[in-house]
């Protein structure tokens, strides 16, 4: 059985664009009208509640709920998206569907919301939102969801990627003045891409799914490499036969053909390697050596009793077992939490540089919110094509040049999106600018500091 409905939609608009969303909603009517089970339209006129709003009312007059359902969950969502892209939030909708008084509710329509136990008045619950009647979805709809993003040209992620990316300062201006339906939020705007930016840098395939990949032969990597030694050993020895010089004695010692060890600098200090010192080898591994045999001399009182020699010497044998990959992994996932901590210190930071700018704490936020996205964004974009000049057996120079030009790129992005978002001359400008940026090196240092002290006594 089907019966004709009335699909109402409210509006409240800004009278400063009321001539503009009328033409705008006549055409819409139209193409409203062509679509199947649509049989007509009435526009009435309706107070907004506001002095500087107006109201607006369309009856769509449906011929049945399947031709309902069709347009909700087809060209519904794509011709709201329009609506909202041009006007943004300057208009205002809501939706309800109006039944005659004597036709009976679809048998098949539940009473009461499934999710919060609301009473229905139409298609949507007024409360949740979730839908009357639940649907299957296909396979093709949830593809469509989940990457539907990347490839249309007009979502948001590609309006927020794009400004943010190319245009320093446009995105936190417009979402200050209210423009903001159009973008992603701020927050998730940087976990987003920060998540992308350590899974790109920092991600191995390798080490996570080592059970996908064969392991490297390690007697044939073990002996290149001694004999490689075994040549150089010989030229040495090669070299100083031909000068005149006995190396028989010597060959003998240790092993065969070894050379003696050299003797001690007569003014080397036996003291001077006393502590804990960390050098990286060319193989990318820690060398740590952990001599504290005269640590507390010279270390304050207080630091000494929180931190003793016998501490120190389990916390560093700990980083030494592996070569500190341990410690290098979990100084990794502290990381992220310790550039979380900077933003509100660099928006402290902003609302003392600009104390008569009437702004409020939340914008210097949005701001600094804003430019560590940025931030990630083109520290990933960096990784990739480094990666791919790797891959495509490019040259080094062009690799060095894409980092030259993202360390002179990122300074001057800072400096054009304070000029952008606090409207202010060059030279102070220029002045606070330097004040930010020693400001966020002091900070940020001592943030690595402190995770690197934490992540040391936590292993």
């Amino acid at each position: 059985m089907t019966t004709s409905l009335v699909y109402e939609v409210t509006v409240s608009v800004d009278r400063a664009i009321l001539d503009e969303f009328d033409a705008w909603l006549e055409q819409h009517i139209r193409e409203m009208l062509e679509l199947p089970g649509f049989i007509s339209a009435e526009t009435f006129e309706s107070e907004a509640g506001s002095p500087d709003r107006a109201g607006r009312i369309v009856h769509y007059v449906l011929e049945s709920d399947d031709a309902l359902e069709e347009y909700l969950a087809g060209p519904a969502e794509e011709m709201r998206r329009a609506g909202a892209l041009r006007f943004g939030d300057r208009l205002e909708a809501s939706r309800r569907v109006l039944r005659p008084a004597h036709a009976p509710e679809r048998a098949s329509s539940p009473e009461f919301c499934l999710n919060c136990q609301a009473r229905l008045q139409g298609q949507y619950c007024a409360r949740c939102g979730q839908r009357a009647r639940g649907r299957l979805i296909s396979i093709w709809e949830l593809v469509r969801d989940a990457v539907g993003d990347l490839f249309e040209l007009d979502s948001r992620l590609w309006q927020t990627i794009i400004p943010l990316m190319l245009r320093p300062g446009q995105l936190t201006h417009d979402y200050l003045v209210g423009r903001r339906a159009r973008f992603m939020p701020p927050f998730r705007t940087y976990l987003v891409l920060s998540i992308v930016f350590f899974l790109v840098a920092f991600f191995d395939p390798q080490q996570q799914f080592g059970i996908l990949f064969e392991p490297e032969s390690e007697p044939q990597g073990a002996e290149a490499r001694r004999r490689t030694a075994e040549e150089i050993r010989r030229g040495v020895l090669e070299d100083l036969e031909a000068e005149g010089i006995d190396v028989s004695r010597s060959a003998g010692a240790p092993g065969e053909g070894a050379l003696p060890e050299p003797p001690p600098l007569p003014d080397a200090d036996p003291e001077r390697d006393n502590g804990v010192n960390v050098q990286v080898t060319p193989s990318g591994e820690l060398d740590v050596n952990c001599n504290l045999d005269n640590f507390e001399s010279g270390t304050p009182e207080w630091f000494s009793r929180r931190v003793t020699e016998e501490r120190l010497r389990e916390i560093c044998n700990s980083i030494v077992a592996d070569g500190g990959r341990s410690f290098f992994n979990q100084l990794l996932d502290n990381i992220p939490a310790a550039l979380f901590i900077l933003l509100p210190l660099m928006a402290l930071a902003l609302k003392m540089l600009y104390p008569l700018s009437k702004r409020y704490y939340v914008e210097h936020l949005l701001f600094v919110l804003h430019f560590h996205a940025f931030f990630f964004l083109i520290l990933t974009l960096e990784v990739l094509f480094s990666r791919a000049t790797s891959w495509l057996g490019l040259p080094e120079l062009v690799r060095n040049l894409s980092v030259f030009v993202v360390s002179v790129y990122v300074p001057v992005y800072l400096y054009k999106a304070m000029r952008r978002v606090y409207e202010q001359g060059r030279a102070i400008t220029l002045l606070k600018y330097l004040f930010l940026f020693l400001t966020y090196v002091i900070g940020l240092s001592l943030l690595l500091l402190f995770a690197a002290f934490y992540t040391a006594f936590s292993i």
